[in-house]
């Protein structure tokens, strides 16, 4: 009891103080947006009421769900049938902004169903699917595989491929990552109690950082159960992750715009609010200055009215 109240007291006084002035949005913001827009569910006045949502906000990217992957690393042409008029009208409404596509699927690494990445056939089917959705259109590949256990080896070796496909197309290859350790070695414990490890390593969080264009923190389902503990670990979070990306690659931080009670989500406590000032506090910290930081909102079909204004108001300006 007494680590986890300490760690606890820790978060409260990192949530302390007063951000630096100018860290606001840096015009690299990012938003995941359900498999609506590209399967047919999603209109023309759709696009313009999202167009006229995003603009004047910092957000360049759009994760828009394509898949997900099959198994076997397979995509069917037939999860996305309507890319080709998405991409077309976000170009049209909101010039500048690039739509990718979000793929992901459930990892077998706790489970004996879902995807191996250690199976190399598996790995050169996702590298093919990926030319699959730049040959669609899209303008970068967005991946979100879970749960992905620190140090796997598999997962950087199929980054180092795909990177060479998305670079060689003028396209993003972004990620979704885990949270990074709180405590040193925190996801071994972790793992070890709940098989389970959630977090990542600060170093294999960096080496993941080296070989992307973007890497988006899922700074949310923190366990935590006020707003001052949810905001501090954000911080600390933010801070965490800035030590160890490298400037050439956008560092995006995860807002909760999605409103949960389960465990490991109190809606209550992770704010967007709670969540903006945080990652204002880590980075006045750590690297008030960088150029290649923003936030991701997760997720549009669950956004309120208060989380947009939340963004705008705290992270806008």
């Amino acid at each position: 009891m007494l680590p986890t109240l300490a760690a606890e007291i820790a978060l409260r006084v990192n949530y302390t103080g007063d951000p630096s002035d100018g860290t606001y949005t840096r015009n690299r913001d990012a938003i995941w947006l359900g498999h609506a827009w590209v399967d047919g569910r999603k209109s023309d006045a759709d696009v313009t009421a999202l167009a006229r949502r995003l603009r004047d906000t910092g957000i360049r990217d759009l994760y828009v769900h394509s898949g997900p992957l099959e198994h076997d690393g397979t995509l069917p042409e037939s999860d996305y049938p309507k890319a080709a008029w998405l991409i077309e009208s976000v170009h049209r409404e909101l010039p500048g902004v690039r739509v990718q596509a979000w793929l992901g699927d459930k990892l077998a690494t706790e489970s004996p169903d879902g995807l191996r990445l250690q199976n190399p056939v598996t790995r050169t089917a996702i590298v093919a699917s990926t030319r699959q959705i730049l040959a669609a259109g899209f303008e970068g590949a967005h991946f979100d595989l879970e749960p992905l256990h620190s140090g796997d080896a598999d997962y950087l070796d199929l980054l180092d491929r795909l990177h060479e496909v998305t670079r060689a197309h003028h396209a993003q290859l972004s990620v979704a990552a885990h949270q990074i350790d709180p405590l040193p070695a925190f996801h071994s414990f972790w793992g070890t109690l709940t098989n389970h490890p959630k977090w990542w390593s600060q170093a294999y969080f960096g080496q993941v950082a080296r070989r992307v264009d973007q890497i988006a923190v899922m700074s949310y389902d923190t366990m935590q159960p006020l707003q001052s503990l949810y905001g501090g670990y954000v911080a600390q979070q933010t801070s965490l992750a800035l030590e160890v990306t490298p400037d050439s690659t956008d560092l995006l931080m995860g807002l909760p715009f999605f409103h949960e009670n389960r465990f490991g989500h109190r809606g209550a406590a992770e704010t967007v609010p709670a969540a903006v000032r945080g990652v204002r506090l880590g980075l006045s910290r750590t690297d008030a200055h960088r150029t290649n930081f923003g936030v991701a909102l997760y997720v549009d079909f669950a956004a309120t009215e208060a989380d947009w204004t939340a963004y705008r108001e705290g992270w806008v300006r």
